[in-house]
């Protein structure tokens, strides 16, 4: 379990990782603190690309369960790390290496792009466990996939396939296991290399969420 935040920091990429594999990188309110310090930081800082993925064969189960009873799942961390995440002027990545599931739902729609694995699975069974999702998820949602497909995951609880979150258009590309790396390394080259004042007009201008 250490640490369960990784972030490995290079002048042109941050790579923070989801690190509890044995608990299927669901996500502690200690783990949400470490992430939303993390992407304050990186909004300080003139890093061109942040890439955020997970160890292991899941991304995130959402939130830990134990914590979730206790009052996490409902908990405002979610949105502020979430909202910290989309305001960031560099190119966000989120490289899903397994399923994507719940409350973690909030950090991948807030990247920029999301490629994943041919496995990956994608659930947000808010309407089974009986929480509202975050906030700003439904709307980057519908931005995304549509109203009516929004609907289908979140009051119709569909869990998605790879394929059919990419016909959706949940994620933008599904990509082997082992090319994902260097899946990454091509989609932020020219964001990592290209001129700094572009890429944070470019973000800029493709905003919807206000």
């Amino acid at each position: 379990d250490w640490p369960v935040i990784g972030l490995e920091r290079t002048t042109t990429r941050w790579t923070v990782t989801l690190n509890r594999p044995a608990k299927a990188n669901s996500l502690t309110r200690a783990m949400l603190d470490e992430l939303e310090a993390i992407f304050a930081d990186a909004a300080q800082s003139d890093v061109p690309v942040l890439v955020l993925t997970g160890a292991g064969k899941v991304f995130s189960a959402g939130a830990d369960l134990d914590e979730a009873k206790a009052g996490l799942a409902t908990d405002g961390v979610w949105e502020r790390v979430s909202g910290r995440l989309a305001g960031l002027n560099c190119l966000t990545v989120a490289a899903l290496n397994g399923t994507l599931a719940g409350g973690a739902f909030g950090m991948a729609l807030a990247c920029d792009m999301r490629i994943a694995v041919p496995g990956a699975k994608f659930f947000y069974p808010v309407m089974q466990l009986g929480y509202l999702p975050q906030p700003s998820d439904p709307g980057r949602l519908v931005a995304l996939v549509g109203p009516a497909r929004a609907k289908m995951i979140l009051l119709g609880a569909a869990k998605l396939t790879a394929e059919e979150a990419f016909a959706f258009g949940l994620i933008d590309r599904i990509v082997p296991g082992a090319d994902l790396p260097g899946a990454v390394d091509s989609l932020v080259a020219a964001a990592e290399t290209g001129d700094a004042g572009v890429r944070v007009a470019i973000k800029g201008m493709c905003r919807t969420d206000g």
